[in-house]
């Protein structure tokens, strides 16, 4: 279970996202700052390696959630989700993720949707995968929510999404405050379809807030549920982003 939220500004964005795990999942580590071939990135990560979130010095954020309405499994030995964004946390574009994806042993990764956020030219890019196909939609460079559950997906998207779009229409939209605000809600009610979720068996167990200007990318993480983020400040990481010569951010 997840939630990943984007919000479009005026030559950059930024993004929220909630990771829903079991109590018992070990605790991701902090964010790193990662080598590449075609720059650097940030992104926190598992004891045992792997990720769910980057951003790059490119300005591009990647963003991994599973894709629980699908049942099917791998056969053998699956290989972890987490190597996909570790794979790909360097990548310059949309071209560059599908390269990495084509390479890797996708018919023993479990199903997952894998976000994609391209300030240049200003897209927005899906990946589903679900063991027989990869299929890529293409999203608009304007405010959206993307959700996952292991109860009842259907519900915790539609309980999700009637409260982003209710706190859309407020003055301090995409603001760092409301993008906090919004990932530790627990409206309409604290439980398994709340933003920030709680369950007897599970949490949200991190928040990752990601802003890209013009001129650097910054990644904050707390390890923790967001709704204990009010007064304190999370962990951050700065990131200068290289110049691109597509001209400025969208």
């Amino acid at each position: 279970m997840c939630t990943i939220t984007f919000w479009p500004r005026t030559n950059g964005y930024c993004v929220g996202m909630n990771r829903d795990e079991q109590r018992t999942r070990v605790a991701g580590l902090p964010v790193r700052r990662y080598e590449g071939p075609s720059g650097p990135a940030l992104h926190p990560s598992e004891p045992s390696g792997g990720t769910w979130v980057s951003v790059n010095a490119h300005g591009v954020t990647l963003g991994l959630i599973n894709s629980y309405g699908i049942p099917r499994v791998p056969p053998g030995t699956p290989t972890s989700r987490g190597k996909i964004v570790e794979s790909a946390c360097t990548a310059r574009s949309r071209a560059d993720v599908e390269a990495v994806l084509q390479s890797l042993p996708l018919p023993s990764i479990r199903p997952f949707r894998l976000i994609g956020i391209f300030p240049h030219p200003g897209e927005v890019w899906e990946w589903r995968w679900d063991l027989q196909r990869l299929d890529e939609i293409r999203c608009g460079w304007s405010p959206g929510q993307w959700i996952s559950s292991s109860v009842n997906e259907p519900k915790a998207q539609q309980s999700r999404t009637v409260v982003f779009r209710g706190r859309c229409a407020r003055p301090d939209a995409g603001t760092v405050h409301w993008l906090r605000a919004l990932h530790g809600s627990h409206a309409p009610l604290l439980g398994a379809f709340s933003t920030c979720m709680h369950r007897p068996d599970a949490v949200t167990v991190s928040y990752t807030e990601i802003e890209v200007d013009e001129a650097r990318a910054v990644m904050r993480y707390h390890p923790g549920p967001p709704c204990e983020l009010r007064g304190k400040q999370p962990s951050e990481g700065p990131l200068e982003l290289q110049r691109d010569p597509a001209g400025p951010l969208v």
